[in-house]
């Protein structure tokens, strides 16, 4: 008698499953994401009953000292910000996910890109979403004019993996996975059974025939990759675009890499032709920056092996309401609430009654702790309305006395500080230590605390 097929329910944020449905998801608390799936049973085998059940093998162990350890092949993709991001370029047979906004940028990139890879490469362009005429249109604004660019507008993942099978591309491109349907399947394209399991599919194939293999995925409203959280163990790397759609610098980073640092990232400039990489992201941020104006600074923080020079933008103004705001836009917000009790308690600098907000200006998140005495800084300008020094620039991290502790890489940080112009830095007195070659050059101020670091910035 054949087996009855199972109900099920899946979380579509976090792949949590249950018999039952729930109105809120107990694996991550997101209310109304719970989808019903059918999975059926599958047919009984004799696998385990005995030696006539045993399947040849396929695979043998090897010993560690006969592997090689060569540098493996990458394809190097013409946007030398995104070969940073990748480790130094696309390995052979890798599988990456690349992430972000709708209309942020993710298949203009790939496009790009198709034009520089397909003078050596053939390339195979799968999109579910877009008809061939729709892509063509793009590329003829991109300028993508490549002979060995082929697209492919296929939704069956069966009938892609034959094609992929007989043309074997040297690279091939999905767009998006959440249109991906396995027929083998039951339940509905962009379900979370069906994007793990093309996912799953993909991969297999990248590895066998060793093809790199990027895949196109969608997000939800929280910004997460749309699915099970599996699908990023899944992959070799997982790359998010960042930044407003309606703001014209992208950031591309790197949440996993498997063949490169996650630390670097890539900033972009979105113009009519396309994305266009920024060299010299520093300067890009900084353009623009008011002058004698309180309430902003400039700090120094280190993405990978790149320092990145930031402008802050604080504001403290008497509130209207009965409780202050408090506001950030690319800071920590809980960071804010801790630097502003560190400057009342410790310093002396009074917000209780105040509105507080805080801005990265172009776009930029900053995460790290080096960028603390900025934004303290920016915000005691406000609060005095006494403006900082404009060749001045403020790097450390603030501890829960008050003091300013120690960061990593002073020494590049400070000399990107001296390339940019400025001429007085204001660190952690700790980090004064093997900076002799850069104080005849700029102005070195060693601070213990945040008043000291003040008191030096508006000098």
């Amino acid at each position: 008698m054949a087996s009855k097929a199972k109900t099920y329910f899946v979380c579509s944020e976090c792949g949590f499953a249950s018999a039952k449905w729930y109105g809120k998801c107990p694996g991550c608390g997101q209310w109304n994401c719970m989808n019903e799936e059918v999975k059926e049973a599958p047919a009984k085998s004799n696998r385990f009953s005995g030696a006539s059940a045993s399947r040849p093998l396929t695979q043998h162990p090897m010993c560690i000292k006969d592997i090689s350890s060569s540098e493996e092949e990458r394809y190097h993709t013409g946007l030398s910000e995104l070969d940073r991001v990748l480790g130094g370029g696309i390995v052979k047979g890798s599988l990456i996910l690349m992430s972000g906004d709708p209309g942020i940028g993710k298949s203009t990139m790939l496009l790009q890109i198709c034009q520089f890879l397909g003078e050596k490469y053939r390339i195979l362009y799968v999109s579910g979403e877009e008809s061939a005429r729709q892509i063509k249109l793009r590329a003829l604004r991109l300028g993508v004019t490549s002979e060995n660019l082929f697209i492919l507008t296929e939704t069956d993942v069966q009938c892609v993996m034959e094609h992929i099978r007989s043309e074997k591309p040297d690279m091939v491109i999905i767009d998006s996975i959440q249109t991906m349907n396995n027929t083998e399947l039951s339940s509905s394209p962009g379900s979370v059974t069906q994007v793990r399991e093309c996912t799953n599919a993909m991969m297999h194939l990248a590895k066998s025939l060793e093809i790199p293999t990027i895949l196109v995925g969608h997000v939800n409203k929280d910004g997460a990759i749309a699915g099970p959280k599996v699908l990023e163990h899944i992959v070799d790397a997982v790359l998010y675009f960042e930044g407003d759609r309606q703001m014209t610098y992208r950031i591309l980073r790197a949440v996993k890499n498997r063949y490169g640092s996650t630390n670097e990232i890539g900033v972009f400039n979105m113009t009519q032709r396309g994305l266009e990489q920024v060299e010299n992201p520093s300067q890009m941020m900084l353009s623009g920056r008011p002058k004698h104006v309180s309430g902003t600074s400039v700090t120094c923080v280190m993405e990978g092996t790149r320092p990145i020079l930031a402008e802050i933008q604080a504001l403290a103004t008497t509130t209207a309401f009965g409780n202050p705001r408090r506001m950030a836009t690319g800071f920590d917000y809980n960071r804010i609430a801790l630097l502003l009790a560190v400057l009342e308690k410790r310093a002396g600098y009074y917000f209780s009654n105040l509105d507080v907000y805080v801005n990265i200006v172009g776009g930029l998140r900053l995460e790290e702790p080096a960028a603390d005495l900025g934004v303290a800084i920016a915000l005691v300008s406000s609060l005095k309305d006494v403006p900082i020094g404009e060749q001045t620039i403020a790097i450390g991290e603030i501890g829960l006395a008050g003091e300013l502790r120690a960061v990593s890489h002073i020494e590049e940080r400070v000399t990107e500080c001296m390339r940019l112009g400025f001429t007085k830095c204001i660190i952690p007195y700790h980090n004064c230590r093997n900076l002799e070659l850069h104080q005849n050059a700029m102005t070195i101020i060693g601070a213990k605390n945040v008043r000291e670091a003040f008191e030096a910035a508006v000098e």
